[in-house]
């Protein structure tokens, strides 16, 4: 088959795809070659003890394989116990070192609180948390256990919450090291599509009759893509939150990975997919960013920025940076998790 070269490619998806027609997706598809290469530039992490949610496939999967691979204790969070067990095994084939399981459902704000207590049972301190995990697209019928968007619920209000319960573990990493803990926030370009006009429609963030009517004047597609576009947004908001609040002990980022090859694209359309797998680098680049944020980057480069593909500082659009959003949201999620 003759494709067309990668910046043709990456304008036909733009038109194809249309995610974003004001966004030049073919620079998501082909940033500049990466300077960093996680094999060779990361630093020894024995001693390091590090979460990463989401860590059984896709970018999260090759972000504990990288730090495997550098001597951490790694905490490779999932949903699935099979899945995650799998996982882990098939790592200890790749890297001779092996994770350690942790069941964790960001969906579920239970399971977040379970999830966080296992840990602190286990570990005294936290050096790096990588919020990682997330789902993307699934069908707009599907909830959280406590009612919120899977999207938002998931990507945001589950890592929200699971940093505040581990914020004792992190401020420990720091007193026993007199280094700032790092919590890097995977956000995407996808933050773009949220709401044009507020960022974040707060009534479209549970199931009810105000959801219903705010889905009512979107089609499925575009509904999907604002709540997804909401998420990502709440991702990079969050990170700027604890880089303003927790700056004495800790350091937070969000970033945008690369469009990558992962499952998160298992919901498209298969011809869409089949383009995406032509086009799209492997997930273990989609790692690198973060890794970079999470081990190498100098601290006082990156606390409350936001990183772009591979390794790089970039600048978000103005509504992510809007401090009345950010309160808004923070004040939303205190009261979704209270009492859990």
């Amino acid at each position: 088959m003759n494709l067309p070269p990668p910046s043709r490619m990456g304008n036909l998806l733009v038109k194809i795809i249309k995610i974003a027609p004001n966004s030049s997706l073919s620079t998501d598809l082909y940033p500049p070659p990466s300077k960093f290469e996680p094999e060779r530039d990361m630093p020894d992490l024995t001693g390091k003890i590090i979460l990463v949610t989401g860590g059984n496939t896709g970018i999260g999967y090759h972000t504990v394989k990288y730090l495997l691979l550098k001597n951490a204790r790694v905490y490779l969070a999932a949903r699935n116990k099979t899945k995650g067990e799998d996982a882990i095994q098939k790592l200890e084939k790749e890297t001779g070192k092996q994770a350690i399981f942790l069941q964790l459902d960001l969906a579920d704000l239970r399971s977040v609180r379970r999830a966080a207590t296992s840990f602190l049972e286990c570990e005294s301190r936290l050096d790096v948390l990588f919020n990682n995990g997330g789902v993307m697209l699934p069908p707009l019928a599907e909830f959280t256990a406590q009612n919120q968007d899977l999207q938002f619920g998931t990507n945001v209000t589950g890592h929200y919450f699971l940093t505040q319960l581990l914020l004792p573990a992190l401020s420990a990493s720091y007193e026993a090291t007199n280094v700032r803990a790092r919590v890097i926030n995977t956000s995407s370009s996808g933050y773009k599509v949220a709401s044009p006009r507020t960022g974040i429609d707060f009534v479209s963030l549970e199931g009810g009759p105000e959801r219903d009517a705010w889905l009512s004047k979107l089609s499925t597609s575009a509904a999907g893509w604002r709540l997804y576009g909401e998420s990502k947004l709440g991702n990079i908001l969050l990170s700027n939150y604890l880089a303003r609040m927790h700056s004495d002990v800790l350091v937070s980022c969000a970033l945008h990975p690369g469009s990558v090859r992962t499952d998160l694209q298992k919901t498209l359309p298969s011809w869409i997919q089949f383009l995406l797998d032509l086009s799209l680098p492997p997930a273990s680049m989609g790692a690198y960013t973060q890794l970079w944020a999470g081990t190498t980057a100098e601290p006082e480069n990156i606390n409350g920025k936001y990183l772009i593909p591979w390794a790089r500082i970039g600048q978000a659009d103005t509504i992510a940076s809007s401090r009345k959003l950010e309160d808004q949201m923070i004040l939303w999620l205190k009261q979704k998790v209270e009492g859990f």
